[in-house]
């Protein structure tokens, strides 16, 4: 039987009404709220035969383990994805374009690196298991709903894994501020993995070292880097750019 995990906040809720009604068990919801949002989120809920419970503010946040829950807390039957990275590429049809984060630990930029994944068209996310945050209610809040499309697989070890992906002629492309070569100067129509460190750090040595190239996004103002998704979003939608007008 599928595990039962807690989603909250409207966005990540309202995508799991539309994709998978039947695997929401139940949905708290504010009782002190009657504002036309949530009224519109009340309406999608009963239309999919959920069962609501009022809830008062302190009874959600002890649901969820967060304040931020914006008066919708859903339990639901955990979604079966892909559990490992050959499964979703081998049913991947054209190039592939996955998104690996070294060393990402904060819930809200895995939130929102899954975010941005998910409108790039990304197949896989993959992190290393001992230097990552795993899946919880707070990364599929941040995630809208990206958390419930987008495979986020957690290895044992990513540079053996960035080597797999290269046995499969997907070029593994690092992100470095000290890079020579631009993101924009570079061929993205291909198959591609592109391999992003957490804000500051960067990549560990031995996963930059297995990239096959590295680049840089250009910068022009005092600020040196970017906060992980903002990057991720930069070169995930210049490869969904170059394969569109390749196309």
């Amino acid at each position: 039987m599928s595990s039962v995990k807690t989603l909250f906040g409207f966005h990540a809720v309202t995508v799991r009404l539309k994709t998978a009604p039947a695997s929401v068990t139940e949905v708290h919801i504010d009782a002190s709220r009657h504002d036309g949002r949530m009224r519109q989120f009340v309406e999608r809920a009963k239309a999919a035969g959920v069962t609501l419970i009022d809830s008062e503010d302190n009874a959600l946040i002890r649901l969820c383990g967060s304040p931020r829950h914006q008066g919708v807390v859903a339990r639901v039957q955990a979604l079966a994805l892909p559990t490992s990275l050959d499964s979703v590429l081998d049913a991947v049809q054209g190039p592939p374009l996955v998104l690996v984060l070294d060393g990402v630990t904060d819930p809200h930029n895995l939130g929102a690196s899954l975010r941005v994944a998910d409108g790039a068209g990304v197949h896989a996310v993959v992190a290393p298991k001992d230097h990552a945050v795993g899946l919880n209610a707070t990364v599929a809040k941040v995630a809208s709903g990206a958390a419930e499309t987008v495979p986020y697989l957690m290895v044992t070890n990513l540079a053996r894994s960035l080597n797999e992906l290269k046995e499969r002629d997907i070029r593994v492309v690092g992100l470095a501020e000290d890079a020579e070569q631009s993101v924009y100067d570079l061929d993205l129509t291909g198959p591609v993995a592109l391999v992003l460190g957490a804000e500051g750090p960067g990549m560990r040595a031995l996963t930059r070292k297995t990239c096959d190239v590295l680049v840089r996004i250009p910068m022009a103002g005092a600020v040196e880097s970017l906060n992980v998704s903002v990057a991720a979003g930069i070169c995930l939608f210049e490869a969904l750019r170059q394969r569109q007008l390749r196309r």
